[in-house]
């Protein structure tokens, strides 16, 4: 077996999302990742892994993943195979033939997420799909000094959506930035060694809170400390969220 490793972009919006479903007729980015290999292989199933399991119409711009061929193949034929015959919504960046022990989920990584919001009193019909929607008034300043009290190794139980099988939810969070990016779009950015099920969504729908003047800046550290879920805001639409960047830590390249 020969084990190849691929960077694939997708838009989320009719997806279920990354990993196959249970229910007929739902789509996800593994199943259909997993019927194009399956034509490339003769029709013999192929198991796709991906470094990271996102959600129902959230997005990526750079996702890792693995899977395995009984045969060598040449990295960019292949590549364009699989670029080329799976669904338009899904993009084949990059594929390279790896060791046998490489995982894309295993293996040491980090992670950079984005979300982007749309401030606008009304909702922009084409950014509806690609971003989360908060008309209110938002402090920028406000949520900037309370995204500091992310930074760092901590036990993000409080940030956590309920039903996650993850026993250990201590994580290290290294960037936590807010910046305006144009009059309507704030662009949230959070980089780590990993994320808990709906953490980033629950982070920015309380960051929203606090811009907003209904939390205290303090509260970040509150929910921290408490491990309640209850102290912590909604957590924010998907659509804004996207998967950013997989950087392995003993890659010379790391990403896309």
């Amino acid at each position: 077996m020969t084990r190849y490793k691929a960077i694939i972009s997708y838009d989320g919006t009719n997806f279920s999302g990354f990993q196959i479903q249970t229910k007929q007729n739902v789509r996800s980015i593994q199943g259909e990742l997993e019927k194009v290999l399956k034509k490339l292989n003769s029709g013999n199933p192929v198991g796709v892994q991906g470094s990271g399991r996102t959600d129902a119409r959230v997005h990526a711009i750079a996702q890792v993943i693995h899977f395995d061929l009984p045969q060598k193949r040449d990295e960019e034929k292949l590549r364009f195979a699989l670029d080329t015959q799976g669904p338009d919504d899904i993009a084949v960046l990059e594929v390279e033939e790896v060791s046998d022990d490489f995982h894309v989920r295993y293996n040491k990584h980090e992670k950079t997420y984005e979300y982007l919001l749309d401030t606008s009193k009304a909702r922009d019909p084409f950014k509806r799909n690609y971003a989360g929607h908060f008309r209110y008034d938002l402090n920028l300043s406000r949520m900037q000094e309370a995204a500091k009290y992310l930074i760092g190794e901590h036990d993000f139980t409080g940030f956590t959506a309920s039903g996650t099988s993850v026993e250990n939810k201590v994580r290290t969070i290294t960037q936590a930035d807010i910046e305006q990016i144009d009059e309507n779009t704030i662009k949230f950015t959070f980089s780590g060694n990993g994320f808990l099920y709906k953490q980033i969504r629950n982070m920015v729908g309380t960051l929203l809170k606090i811009g907003n003047n209904r939390m205290p800046v303090e509260q970040v550290e509150k929910i921290i400390a408490s491990k309640d879920r209850n102290l912590a805001g909604p957590t924010a639409a998907p659509e804004g969220l996207y998967l950013k960047e997989v950087r392995y830590v003993d890659e010379e390249v790391n990403g896309y």
